[in-house]
């Protein structure tokens, strides 16, 4: 991954943390193009060093859409929706 890339990952979260609450799909949808593993691992990272900061909220908010992207990329299991075999 470039420092140019990794700058855009970070700018765009930066924009998620300021946007209007709701507002959130509609900056993502804008910047479609840098979602990917990466970006959320980048998200998970920011999510990390808030949370030793002590900005819990922004911490909470980061892992709560990065988890969303990873489900939406197939990254993260689904496990309300996957199936679970019966045992018999």
């Amino acid at each position: 991954m470039t420092d140019e890339r990794q700058a855009q990952y970070f700018d765009l979260i930066d924009k998620l943390l300021h946007c209007p609450n709701g507002q959130e799909p509609e900056v993502l949808e804008a910047h479609s193009e840098l979602i990917d593993a990466n970006f959320v691992e980048a998200m998970a990272r920011v999510a990390t060093m808030f949370a030793h900061e002590g900005n819990q909220d922004g911490a909470q908010f980061l892992f709560h859409v990065a988890r969303e992207l990873a489900k939406q990329l197939g990254l993260y299991p689904d496990l309300k929706n996957s199936e679970v075999p019966n045992k018999e």
